[in-house]
């Protein structure tokens, strides 16, 4: 790929390469490695409690000496649902080291959803928290579970954060007599872990995506795509050793874990981790260890800046550098905001669960190598192209419109137990991505929309990301959704979702978002209907979920 000129090349910033030497290592390789290099090195803060790279290499040996003792070899599958927590890394390190490929779920999953990836991915241990038992204790007589190891998110926490916790958050670990207690394991065996054969093209993880699309599809990972995408994503970000990740993109999802979990224990920094996303928790983190990168999706990025507390911490947010936004569109008022806010630099990067998911970044050494609106460039030794819709197979000239495909040492094998659905979206080295995209002749890319979310209105393309840019030039708009609706003269028509910011709530009626949207877009792209909520429905990661907003639209006009 190194030698084949490409036009985004030239906007490299100067200490990025066109292509990288990947080490040809296994993820618990590189953590063993950085242990010996940094051993007393803080590889996790959580709530203050720090855990170092030495500790984390010998919890995670504990661990995976339990796992053997629990008859888990080679190949075997344990699934980890937990939030980030000291708990899920040493899990995650401790199964590789056993010669296990990790299953990482959300904790919000329903019974449903947990029985279904358990059983798909034929799991037979699984980590859990205690206060989420209960989902696990419903289905498991239905899967090939063998055992159930429990946990608390206080295990971990210093004394007095414990004690508070308990006390005013009644977090009370509970004791599950019928589960394996995590702490008691870690204390029972000692730091030796088996001697197992590993690779590096072994599979260290089927990472479920989110099932947006129907059924949930097990991607199939290896240590050495997700390893090449840590180094990738270092390489991009400027992460260098004196740097300190900042840690609420939730672990057993691909961007938190590539962006900050298994880049740091590859560069040996500091990745302080919060369980989940609190605007508090995450102003004090910065006020106390003063990060220098925070990935994170525009959802976070806006509760923040609109947080009454901003300008007390206003002055602590300057410590971060760089950031880099992913999930969803970064709207261009945020960026500016918090450009101003922080001095540092953010900018829209793009990837996906079977890239491990890193593709694309804007360059981060110059603002004025940044378009905004654009998911940047390719990322070192990743190629992109954009095919036509209707065959794939004919690459398309800059400015046109059509699906993204992407090729790299990321790209992962496929998805687990379903080769038609793998045939079809892993073609000859190529990953097609289901995103309808453009280049520019300078080799930038442009996300349109996902491939299912276009809205035909009589015929012609309504894009839904770009009607949502739209309304988030109004200053009354804090969060927005648009979803084509069912029309009987054009068929379809787009219909927006907008959560107003508080000082405009009450103030705005739908009417003066369809005459702002009138002067700014084609009238068939022009929302028929706006719909205001308190909240719209989300992941976990903060990507706002156009498709519960469109099942719930047409239930409604079912009934």
């Amino acid at each position: 790929m190194s030698h084949v000129e490409r036009p985004w090349f030239k906007f490299y910033p100067e200490k990025v390469p066109k292509s990288i030497e990947y080490p040809r290592k296994t993820l618990h390789q590189v953590l063993r490695e950085t242990a010996k290099r940094l051993p007393d090195k803080a590889a996790l803060i959580y709530f203050g409690k720090k855990v170092t790279f030495r500790e984390l290499d010998e919890l995670s040996d504990r661990f995976a000496a339990a796992l053997a003792d629990m008859g888990v070899g080679k190949g075997d599958k344990v699934a980890i649902m937990l939030p980030n927590c000291p708990q899920f890394v040493i899990a995650y390190y401790g199964a590789l080291k056993a010669g296990a490929i990790n299953v990482p779920l959300n904790p919000l999953y329903t019974p449903r959803e947990v029985e279904y990836a358990v059983n798909n991915s034929e799991a037979k241990v699984i980590v859990v928290l205690d206060q989420t038992y209960n989902k696990v204790k419903e289905v498991k007589d239905r899967t090939r579970l063998e055992h159930v190891i429990y946990t608390s998110v206080v295990d971990f926490m210093p004394p007095l954060i414990k004690f508070l916790a308990r006390v005013f958050k009644g977090l009370k670990p509970l004791k599950i007599p019928e589960a394996t207690s995590f702490l008691e394991l870690l204390g029972k065996y000692p730091p030796k872990p088996p001697e197992v054969d590993v690779k590096p093209d072994d599979l260290a993880m089927l990472l479920y995506t989110g099932g947006t699309t129907g059924v949930p599809k097990g991607v199939m990972l290896t240590h050495f795509n997700l390893l090449s995408n840590a180094v990738q994503t270092c390489t991009v970000g400027f992460i260098e050793e004196d740097s300190i990740a900042l840690g609420v993109l939730p672990f057993f999802h691909s961007y938190g874990l590539t962006t900050v979990l298994n880049s740091s224990i590859y560069k040996g920094i500091t990745a302080v981790i919060l369980p989940r996303f609190s605007p508090e928790d995450v102003f004090k983190a910065i006020k106390k260890y003063k990060p220098t990168h925070f990935p994170g999706v525009p959802t976070m990025y806006i509760a923040l800046l609109n947080h009454p507390a901003l300008s007390k911490y206003r002055e602590h947010m300057r410590s971060i550098r760089f950031c880099i936004s992913g999930a969803a569109p970064l709207p261009l008022e945020i960026a500016k905001k918090w450009r101003e806010v922080t001095g540092g630099m953010i900018v829209e990067g793009y990837g996906l669960s079977e890239a491990s998911p890193v593709t694309h970044v804007n360059p981060l050494d110059d603002i004025k190598k940044v378009k905004f609106g654009s998911i940047g460039v390719p990322v070192p030794d990743t190629d992109a192209k954009i095919v036509d819709l209707e065959t794939g197979e004919k690459e398309l000239p800059p400015g046109e419109v059509g699906e993204l495909v992407v090729k790299g040492p990321q790209v992962g094998l496929g998805y687990w137990k379903m080769p038609e659905e793998t045939e079809e979206t892993f073609r000859e080295g190529w990953l097609y991505t289901g995103d309808i995209a453009k280049m520019d002749e300078d080799g930038y890319f442009y996300i349109v929309d996902r491939k299912k979310d276009m809205i035909n209105v009589g015929g012609l393309k309504a894009w839904p990301r770009e009607i949502e840019e739209v309304l988030y030039q109004h200053p009354a708009v804090k969060l927005a959704a648009v979803v084509g609706v069912p029309d009987e003269f054009y068929g379809e028509v787009p219909k927006a979702f907008i959560v107003l910011r508080d000082e405009y709530k009450g103030k705005v009626k739908p009417g003066e978002i369809i005459d702002f949207c009138k002067e700014r877009l084609a009238k068939y792209k022009v929302p028929k209907h706006i719909e205001f909520r308190d909240e719209l429905p989300t992941t976990l990661v903060g990507k706002v979920l156009r498709r519960v907003l469109k099942e719930e639209e047409l239930k409604k006009r079912e009934s």
